[in-house]
């Protein structure tokens, strides 16, 4: 194991750690929850590989999952934001041999790109999240109010989080 892989390891058990025993236990208005573990898939190099980063994902929702009650929701979620990393953070930057080994940060994308990115991601995240939560349509605006809601409160954290990030490499 390299030190990159080591380090976002650790870091990985840090966020799935805040989660189960900080941010689940958080809920603003009965509608706003943060979700910062996703923070790691979010933010892992493009130069990872497919199956690892699935493999991530899987093993970070699924120990979520875990601690919160909530059977497969959270290891699906992450499963399926990790599938989708690659081709939504080519939305908002040119896909070329500079583009290919990127490391999605506030740094290196720019504040626009990367909170284009980082929002998309969230709110890709809420949506699913509550979406099988609720496993009903027949709630729509309740499932809204929730994903927007806490979408926004895990876009603030993790952009938080990400400047800490920034402000210690640097």
């Amino acid at each position: 194991m390299n030190r990159g892989t080591i380090y976002n390891l650790i870091l990985l058990i840090i966020l799935i750690l805040v989660q189960v025993l900080i941010c689940n236990h958080i809920q603003i208005f009965n509608v706003a929850m943060p979700f910062v573990f996703i923070y790691v898939i979010i933010r892992l190099p493009m130069t990872v590989s497919t199956n690892w980063l699935l493999t991530w994902a899987f093993a970070g929702g699924f120990i979520v999952d875990l601690f919160s009650d909530t059977p497969g929701l959270n290891s699906l979620a992450c499963v399926i934001i990790a599938r989708f990393k690659q081709p939504i953070l080519y939305l908002y930057i040119p896909r070329d041999d500079r583009t290919r080994d990127i490391l999605p940060s506030m740094v290196n994308l720019g504040l626009a790109n990367y909170s284009k990115y980082l929002l998309t991601m969230t709110l890709l995240y809420c949506i699913l999240i509550f979406s099988l939560e609720y496993f009903s349509f027949a709630n729509v605006k309740e499932i809204a109010i929730m994903s927007l809601s806490s979408t926004v409160l895990t876009f603030v954290l993790l952009l938080s989080i990400d400047s800490l990030m920034v402000s210690r490499t640097e």
